[in-house]
């Protein structure tokens, strides 16, 4: 009688195991109501740009009624962007948040997360963190080359320190210019002379450096960082020289391509190399000496004295 007693309760507990894990998989295998959720990862709701709301996406298995709330770092509610929606079971739905306390104030800079519920029971506690942040990037240091010989293939480096991870920017007075692929605290910027694709003219620029972090924030103009650049195209050096009649004379020439002109009283022709060696002409006077390149030109002048 015993062995019998011991036998039904092994094949009882086998029953139980085996429901047990039936009824295991079974829930592995039911799909969850909520599903295709997407939460973006900052906004800024004082930036004039996309992340200025938050846009919560999510998918619905079936139509229901949608509570949305968004929760701080505490858990406790700040706001309540859907109360008992009806949403379908068709597409991919969404609601937004604009960063806004449930009395209409500005939540103040920190993590949230959206919480969803369905039908009033069913509740979706997403760990998917938002962050609100309202401060623009500072730039706290700069460094920059004096000079820029723009060309093929040439342009200027500016170095600059910020004050939290962000993309550079350079601007033209009020034009954008340049904004930076990285977002990093300490790099570097190039710059090649041109804006909208177009090289600039030869002269002096004064640009100003700010940065543009993750959320939008974009350093104001009183806070960005001014550094002027000279855009020479071609150089000589010197720029001026003084030489007897019919002597040859040196002169070094900067450029960014292999070849240029140049013209040097009724004489004029063709060079490649930084150093130009001309003749002087014969007759005593004061020359000017150009070469250019592509449209642009630099100019010495030439002394000639009588022998």
């Amino acid at each position: 009688m015993q062995r019998v007693l011991t036998t039904v309760t092994l094949l009882g507990l086998l029953v139980a195991t085996a429901a047990a894990f039936v009824i295991t998989e079974h829930l592995k295998l039911t799909k969850s109501a909520l599903f295709g959720t997407v939460v973006p990862k900052v906004l800024s709701p004082v930036c004039q740009c996309p992340t200025r709301v938050a846009r919560i996406k999510f998918r619905l298995r079936h139509a229901d009624r949608v509570t949305v709330t968004i929760v701080g770092a505490s858990h406790t509610t700040v706001d309540t962007v859907a109360s008992d929606v009806l949403f379908s079971a068709r597409g991919l739905h969404h609601v937004v948040w604009n960063g806004t306390t449930e009395t209409g104030d500005r939540a103040p800079d920190g993590d949230y997360y959206p919480w969803i519920t369905l039908n009033g029971r069913k509740k979706f506690e997403l760990a998917n963190k938002m962050v609100l942040d309202t401060k623009p990037p500072k730039v706290l240091a700069k460094g920059l080359k004096p000079v820029l010989l723009a060309g093929p293939g040439r342009s200027v480096a500016i170095s600059y320190t910020l004050s939290e991870p962000a993309h550079a920017v350079v601007y033209l007075g009020a034009r954008q210019i340049v904004l930076g692929r990285k977002t990093r605290v300490h790099d570097k910027i190039k710059w090649a002379g041109k804006v909208d694709g177009k090289p600039v003219r030869a002269g002096r620029y004064v640009l100003s450096i700010g940065a543009q972090d993750v959320a939008g924030n974009v350093t104001p103009a009183a806070g960005r960082v001014r550094v002027t650049v000279d855009v020479r195209y071609v150089e000589l050096t010197p720029d001026h020289v003084t030489v007897r009649s019919g002597r040859r004379f040196r002169v070094h020439v900067e450029t960014a391509v292999r070849r240029y002109t140049w013209r040097l009283g009724q004489r004029r022709g063709a060079h490649r190399g930084t150093a130009l060696q001309l003749r002087a002409p014969t007759t005593p006077g004061t020359y000017r000496l150009v070469v250019a390149e592509n449209g642009h030109a630099a100019t010495a002048v030439v002394r000639v004295r009588a022998r």
